[in-house]
């Protein structure tokens, strides 16, 4: 009996910390519009996933079907390999062409192309962020 209360203990611990480590994505006006899982899964305001982020990189829908793929050096390609945006080491985002479309800053705020703060994903990975706000891979609807 006493190891089955242990392992309750260390499960309901387990779960504590995992949703601890969830991280939270703001709107323009301090609104919740989604949240990133310690996994890598992305949810919507609903708490619906809309995706995941695996740790090798690839990009995944709510079915889990492949969207694409995010490289080491930032470039983000979509399911045909075409690239469809990339992400500087300093969190500017840009789109295929190479046009700066916004920038994710070191303190996790969210800037558009003229630098207007458009959200804020503190803690959250900018890969993460730059695919979540800009790219518009996952089905999110501010």
């Amino acid at each position: 009996m006493k190891k089955y209360i242990k392992l309750l203990f260390i499960i309901f611990l387990f779960f504590i910390s995992a949703s601890a480590n969830a991280q939270t994505f703001y709107g323009k006006y301090n609104q919740t519009i989604g949240r990133s899982d310690n996994d890598g899964t992305v949810r919507n305001s609903n708490g619906s996933t809309i995706g995941k982020i695996d740790k090798d990189g690839t990009i995944r829908n709510s079915n889990y079907a492949s969207l694409g793929h995010i490289n080491n050096d930032g470039t983000i390609r979509d399911k045909n390999y075409t690239m469809i945006g990339k992400v500087d080491s300093d969190g500017t985002v840009r789109d295929k062409y190479y046009a700066t479309i916004g920038k994710v800053c070191d303190d996790g705020t969210i800037r558009d192309k003229n630098y207007a703060t458009i959200g804020s994903a503190k803690g959250i990975d900018k890969y993460i962020a730059a695919v979540f706000y800009f790219l518009n891979l996952f089905e999110v609807n501010f």
